[in-house]
């Protein structure tokens, strides 16, 4: 399978995605995930994916080879997932977009659901979600203000990509489709970059998974973890469909957060080796199957080095190999957040992992509190960092939609952001270092995975209720051309943040703190 960028999508017989879907002749027939060997289905109720291998253009490249970024242009009539027009449906930017995918990038149909009529739900939804039942802010929002309210206030909240706010993407009704039947929210958008003489764009289209856990956190660990693998199968599958080049599952995408409770057991026998476990494997067959790259956090097993458990990212190449891991730098002890019990600060520093679609990066959730965390990834060279995580909404929710977007921001790169969802209750009670009473659960995982570009743009949020998958073409272009304009690493001052931190990291440091001599000799000597 090609880039679906490479080709049309939107023409009869379109093979930009080089796949099909077939409706499987029985959806009921059951479907089970194995670590080697053969996936039977995986189906999405009736609707079953599958690779398309007849090759009906001369512009799709064999699975293997690296992608040609040089590609037609096309003039596009792009209309701004916030922008309204004189009927309030929608305004049209008519602009010289540099595609890749030729796709219709916005429908009357696609229009409809963001009408400010649409309902605010969909599916089922737990009792985390917002005052109103809606899974979203922008749902909220787009329901309660008038259009040109609606517009303004997203221009202000989600910024602007390419003069308007960061566009939807058509993806096949096909996946719609699976994504029905399969009960996940599915969005898509897409970043523009400006058009340049020297450079040819490049366009990588991501993938992020958010997902509950399926069964009751005193299943057998065996039966969670496979109908884990099950379950997210079907949106990877979807992603595939979708034309996905890179995707990234959420933190310990195998298995319940349990690290809240302090509990060895049953909760470290989920880990495994990240080399060559039963997980990397079956991703390994869902990179060759769809031509793409798959981040996936696991709890790893490090067996050479006397079985120590660590939280890490498996990275898997678009042809199926194993091309390294990144283990969680920080390790948060915050509220139910114990997870020092289980696995202590990684040791593989910030790799930035080279494919065929970019080079990327993953900083594992609670590496984005810290501001040199993302800094190291971006210095290395990394056009995208992934942040897989899991976290609830008492604790940071007003902090995530800043601090990625902060990072894309500093750091010239797109940041994906990928939470969990859910409520998970455990068996026992446990306690935290608030004071607080004992109870079975975290709270709720609030999901609003999303990505944030270079320019201070971003996605709206998938649901905070829901399973999800956001698909997402971002042109690496862009980093470029922003820090070619703001000029942040010109200006930077290294050497003498370097000097900085030497002398802060001696034991005799002392603060460079210049005090007024009117206040005294002591802190008692303050009078206001």
């Amino acid at each position: 399978r090609a880039p679906s960028h490479l080709a049309p999508t939107t023409r009869p017989n379109a093979c930009s995605a080089s796949m099909s879907l077939a409706t499987s002749l029985n959806p009921r027939a059951p479907s089970r995930v194995h670590p080697t060997g053969s996936v039977e289905g995986p189906r999405l109720g009736s609707i079953t994916l599958v690779p398309n291998r007849q090759l009906c253009s001369s512009r799709v490249l064999s699975p293997l080879r690296r992608p040609n970024w040089s590609v037609p242009r096309a003039r596009l009539a792009v209309r701004s997932a916030a922008g309204v027009g004189p009927d309030g449906s929608g305004s049209e930017v008519v602009t010289e977009v540099a595609s890749d995918s030729f796709l219709e990038l916005r429908t009357e149909a696609s229009l409809a659901m963001e009408s400010p009529d649409a309902p605010p739900m969909k599916g089922s939804v737990d009792p985390g979600t917002l005052a109103g039942g809606y899974e979203t802010l922008e749902d909220m929002l787009r329901t309660r203000l008038p259009p040109e309210e609606f517009a303004d206030a997203m221009r202000v909240m989600q910024g602007s990509n390419m003069g308007a706010a960061v566009r939807t993407l058509d993806v096949p009704a096909e996946v719609t489709a699976a994504a029905d039947v399969g009960d996940f929210d599915l969005k898509a958008y897409q970043f523009l970059g400006a058009r340049e003489q020297m450079r040819h764009d490049r366009v990588t289209r991501l993938g992020l998974v958010q997902n509950k856990i399926v069964l009751p956190t005193d299943a057998p660990v065996e039966d969670q973890r496979e109908a884990l693998w099950k379950r997210c199968c079907e949106m990877i599958d979807a992603a595939g469909a979708a034309g996905v080049n890179v995707l990234c599952l959420q933190e310990a995408w195998t298995m319940p957060f349990g690290f809240c409770t302090r509990e060895k057991y049953p909760w470290v026998e989920f880990a495994e080796p990240a080399e060559d476990g039963p997980t990397t494997r079956l991703m390994q067959r869902k990179a060759r199957q769809w031509n793409m790259v798959i981040v996936s956090p696991i709890l790893e097993r490090d067996e050479r080095h006397g079985g120590t458990v660590w939280n890490t990212a498996v990275v898997v190449s678009n042809n199926g190999r194993y091309l390294g891991k990144h283990r969680k730098n920080h390790i948060p002890r915050v509220g139910d957040f114990n997870e020092s019990t289980y696995y202590m600060e990684g040791n593989t520093g910030h790799p930035v992992f080279e494919t065929a679609f970019g080079k990327i990066a993953i900083n594992i959730c609670y590496g984005r509190h810290h501001p040199l965390n993302w800094q190291a990834f971006g210095l290395n060279g990394a056009e995208i960092v992934f942040n897989p995580s899991a976290t609830v909404g008492g604790l940071s929710e007003p902090m995530w939609s800043v601090e990625g977007r902060n990072a894309a921001i500093a750091n010239n790169y797109y940041v994906a952001s990928i939470n969990r969802v859910g409520t998970e209750h455990f068996p026992n009670k446990f306690t935290s270092g608030d004071g607080g009473e004992a109870h079975n659960d975290f709270g709720h995982f609030y999901g609003s995975s999303y990505v944030a570009g270079p320019d201070a743009s971003r996605t709206p949020s998938l649901s905070r209720s829901r399973d999800g998958l956001m698909v997402c073409d971002v042109n690496l272009g862009l980093c470029r051309q922003v820090k070619d304009k703001w000029g942040f690493q010109m200006t930077a001052r290294y050497d003498m943040y370097a000097e900085f931190f030497r002398k802060f990291t001696d034991m005799n440091y002392e603060p460079q703190v210049i005090r007024d001599p009117s206040l005294g000799d002591s802190e008692e000597d303050f009078n206001f």
